[in-house]
Formats: C-alpha cells, sequence, structure tokens
C-alpha cells in the first residue's frame, strides 16, 4: 500500500528537531509521499530547499488568506522565481477565509485573485483554502478559473451543494482528519461517498487537525497519521483500504504532476 499526504506543513519549526524523523515514521506507515505546502514567502523559501533535499517531498508556493495583508507584487514575484524549482507542484494555499478576518476582506480577494492568475500563468494546479465565505469563494472561481486549471479544494469543511459545485468546476476534495472526529465530522462522513473516485485526496494538515485516536495522545499531527484518515474515508465509503490508497495515490500524482520516475517506491 503507498499514500500520499496531499497537505501537511511540516517545515513548521516544530518538526526543525525532528524532522528526518517525521518521514520514517511516515515510511513506516505506508505514507511514501507529502505536499509540503506553502502559506507565506517565508515558508516558501524554507520548504522549497528541504524538498530538494529530501525524496518524495514535494512543495508549493502561496500565500495563505490570513497573511494576504502582507502580499505584493514583489511577494508574487519571487514565488514564481521558487516555482521554477522541479520539485514545487502547486500554487497555494491560497483562498478565502472569513472566520478569523487577519486580513481585511477586499485585501484576501484581490491577492486570491492574483494567485489564480499566477497558478495559470506558471501552469501549477490550485490548492484552495476556504472558510465561512459564503459562497463568495465560489463566485471568484467561477469568475476567474479557466477549464482545464484544476487544483483542491483543501481540508473541506463545506456543504453538499458546495461540494458538488467543486467537483463540477473540475476541482478534488481534500478530506482531513475531521473525518475521524465524532461529532465535527459527522457532515463530511456523509458526503465523503459522493465524492467521485478520481477526485478525492487525503491529507493531514500537519501539524494540525490530527486524526482521532492519535490526538487523544499527540498534540502535533504528523504524515505518518493521514493512514488514519485514508482507513476512515474507506470505512464511510465502503471500499477497500488498499484498493481505495492506490487510487488516492494516482489521484495526488496526477494533480501534482508527478510522475512515478520522480519517486523512490522502495
Amino acid at each position: 500500500m503507498r499514500i500520499f499526504d496531499s497537505h501537511c506543513h511540516i517545515d513548521d519549526k516544530s518538526y526543525d528537531d525532528d524532522f528526518q524523523e517525521t518521514l520514517d515514521r511516515a515510511k513506516d506507515n505506508r505514507v511514501i509521499a507529502c505536499m509540503i505546502v506553502g502559506i507565506t514567502l517565508k515558508t516558501c523559501r524554507k520548504a522549497v530547499p528541504l524538498c530538494e533535499a529530501s525524496a518524495n517531498c514535494f512543495t508549493s508556493v502561496g500565500v495563505h488568506p490570513h497573511d494576504a495583508k502582507s502580499c505584493s507584487e514583489k511577494v508574487l514575484e519571487e514565488l514564481r522565481e521558487l516555482a521554477k524549482s522541479p520539485k514545487v507542484k502547486a500554487w497555494g494555499e491560497t483562498g478565502l477565509d472569513f472566520n478569523r478576518m487577519f486580513s481585511p476582506q477586499d485585501v484576501q480577494e484581490k491577492w486570491f485573485i492574483r494567485q489564480i492568475q499566477m497558478a495559470r500563468e506558471t501552469g501549477l494546479p490550485l490548492i484552495i483554502h476556504e472558510r465561512d465565505t459564503n459562497g463568495r469563494l465560489l463566485e471568484i472561481l467561477r469568475a476567474e478559473v479557466q477549464p482545464g486549471q484544476g487544483g483542491v479544494v483543501h481540508c473541506f469543511s463545506g456543504t453538499r451543494e458546495e461540494m458538488h459545485a467543486y467537483l463540477d468546476m473540475g476541482f478534488h476534495i481534500g478530506i482531513t482528519g475531521v473525518i475521524t472526529h465524532k461529532a465535527r465530522g459527522e457532515e463530511l462522513r456523509a458526503m465523503a461517498p459522493e465524492i467521485p473516485d478520481d477526485r478525492i485526496l487525503v491529507e493531514t494538515d500537519a501539524p494540525y487537525l490530527t486524526p482521532s485516536p492519535e490526538r487523544n495522545k499527540f498534540r502535533r499531527n504528523e504524515p505518518a497519521f493521514v493512514r488514519r484518515v485514508l482507513e476512515k474515508t474507506a470505512e464511510v465509503r465502503s471500499q477497500d483500504v488498499e484498493s481505495l490508497a492506490d487510487q488516492v495515490f494516482n489521484n495526488t500524482c496526477r494533480l501534482y504532476g508527478i510522475s512515478p520516475d520522480e519517486l523512490e517506491l522502495s
């Protein structure tokens, strides 16, 4: 069985002392590849060389909506340069977050639109963050995304109608450890069977969103735990775990344009 953690932040300082051990634990759980997702220029500057030195680790470049207030054309141009690395496979994490409003709405929207354009210009799929936008993110996607410009709505937490709208636009749906949480994951467990086999991804969002039962023991999430996400997803979809693992692995490689030649599979 091969598993791909399609979204994590193991460039976070909490892994500085055990980064390689984190990857080793992942491999012990059949998690052989990771997408380390950028959220600021600073994290992207750290993640690119980290992935260039680490087999089966890939990264993205982008500015998270929380940090949109620090974005600029200069920042985007430096991200474009970083995206020339063969280890950069996506643009994001970008999007809108109207829950905490760490950046004003108009600023979030301005730089989200520009990053959709940057993804298109660089030929990279989008990694999208959405929280409590009441349809506004979908409005922007419908206006700005061109046919064939794919991506993933990471850590999906929206409504059934929103999920099908994303799917109709060609996006993938990212499932996190929330699916294992008894109360919080109830709606997600009900919707997961409706995601087409070729559009589903699994992710940790490490160090956040630790799945159950690991969250009863560990404060920090890590890629090894994405296996629990896969197992619960297979359960609610009434699918064989190994078959779903193979499907999701192939989905992730296809979305991020990763060929088997780039992976160490042993």
